[in-house]
């Protein structure tokens, strides 16, 4: 028999798995290309169309499996998957389980995490952090102390499309969002700041500097060391361009920084996404387009140095980093352990990331020199961020930003033995 399960589901068994509670294999019927260019850890890749003749010998050639293992199917929509797990049943497979929504519902898995923090001080003050575990995207809530109504005052940052987690993790603690915040304008994910703060009817908050980028919408601007007052917390932006030209980080009372997209906990993000997108043209200009691509990959990349050394490494060693990010890779690895929290120190990231100890001249050329593979769909996801051309409807909202977040600068590669 066939078991239907959620993505959130999902993940549960996933998070059993890692505590050795519990085995599975994971099969993705999906074409070979779609696969290999985003899936989730451990998936076997078999593919498989509806309706086709099952041949139970074949299957268990190419994958291993046996009729005595549990196997876990998915597929981009639920569809295939779904009769590939109906195939097995029939063809022997007691404990077959089938994920609904497929990759699509998998993009939406989140889990929330409260950081600990160095102290505070007097006032009450709590750090969540969202996380999107496909795409390895962060959010924030930040929580203070009680307002007029006797709630107690948070602020969304960074948030996704899916604004009911933000809502949620306000909930669970007796908050009220009074405003949500983007670092910037995102180019791997939809943004859902705008949507949320309306259905809240609280201001939205964007980096003065997003004005430069034409966006349609209307917003609040903070200014440069600008400050919001959260529960008798201050929220200060700090403009911290390279990234982007709209870039800013946001320093939580003396506890802790949301670095966004600036500094990650084991890296530094790239710089030339704002103008790629930027490049368009016809097909002979495409040289003239990859020269302002990489000059301005520079220009960011200098920006992004100073940004760097003259404010976040200049806070105090152990105010605590929450970048925007975590790696995942085209095989759904990544480089944090889901449910726990993503985050270092100002000093730690001084001494353990390399490419901080380089000088201004070395750092350019270093995350300049290999350009990483860029997000999917990352053009149409910043002129839908900025209010220009947003998604036709729910279904192409998922599409357009399937996958992996590449926000990240490409790290120097290792040198050989020997070098």
């Amino acid at each position: 028999m066939v078991q239907t399960i959620s993505a959130d589901e999902f993940r549960d068994m996933v998070d059993a798995a890692r505590r050795g509670e519990r085995e599975f294999a994971l099969v993705d019927t999906r074409p070979e290309e779609s696969y290999e260019g985003w899936r989730i850890a451990g998936a076997i890749n078999y593919v498989y169309k509806p309706f086709h003749r099952f041949d139970r010998e074949e299957f268990e050639t190419a994958t291993g499996l046996g009729p005595e293992e549990t196997v876990v199917t998915v597929c981009a929509k639920g569809k295939s998957s779904h009769a590939l797990a109906d195939d097995l049943a029939a063809a022997g497979y007691d404990d077959v389980y089938a994920i609904d929504d497929g990759m699509r519902g998998w993009s939406a898995v989140y889990d929330r995490v409260e950081v600990p923090l160095p102290d505070a001080g007097d006032d009450p003050l709590d750090i969540v952090q969202i996380q999107r575990r496909a795409k390895g995207c962060l959010g924030y809530l930040v929580v203070g102390g009680e307002g007029d109504d006797g709630s107690r005052v948070a602020v969304a940052v960074d948030v996704s499309r899916h604004g009911e987690e933000w809502r949620a993790a306000a909930a669970a603690r007796d908050a009220s969002i009074a405003a949500v915040l983007d670092t910037h304008v995102h180019a791997d994910h939809l943004s859902g700041g705008r949507a949320l703060a309306d259905e809240l009817g609280v201001p939205y908050v964007l980096p003065a500097a997003v004005a430069d980028r034409d966006v349609a919408y209307d917003f609040d601007a903070i200014g440069r060391n600008e400050t919001l007052s959260v529960g008798g917390i201050d929220v200060k932006a700090l403009a911290t361009p390279g990234h982007t030209d709209d870039m800013a980080s946001y320093l939580v009372g003396g506890s802790a920084v949301l670095t966004g997209d600036t500094l990650f906990t084991g890296g530094v993000g790239r710089t030339e996404l704002q103008f790629a997108a930027d490049e368009g043209g016809e097909e002979g200009d495409r040289d003239e387009g990859s020269e302002r691509e990489s000059a301005g990959a520079r220009t960011g990349a200098e920006r992004l140095y100073d940004s760097l050394h003259g404010t976040l490494l200049a806070e105090p060693d152990d105010v605590a980093v929450l970048p925007g990010h975590f790696a995942v890779a085209n095989d759904g690895t990544a480089d944090a352990t889901p449910g726990e929290p993503v985050a270092t120190t100002v000093g730690e990231a001084r001494r353990e990331i390399g490419i901080l100890r380089r000088d201004r001249e070395a750092f350019v050329e270093e995350i300049t020199a290999t350009l990483p593979e860029k997000p999917p769909n990352y053009e149409s996801v910043i002129a839908a961020n900025r209010g220009v051309e947003p998604p036709a409807d729910e279904v192409a909202a998922i599409d357009l930003e399937m996958g992996p977040n590449r926000c990240a600068a490409e790290p120097a590669p290792e040198p050989e033995a020997g070098d």
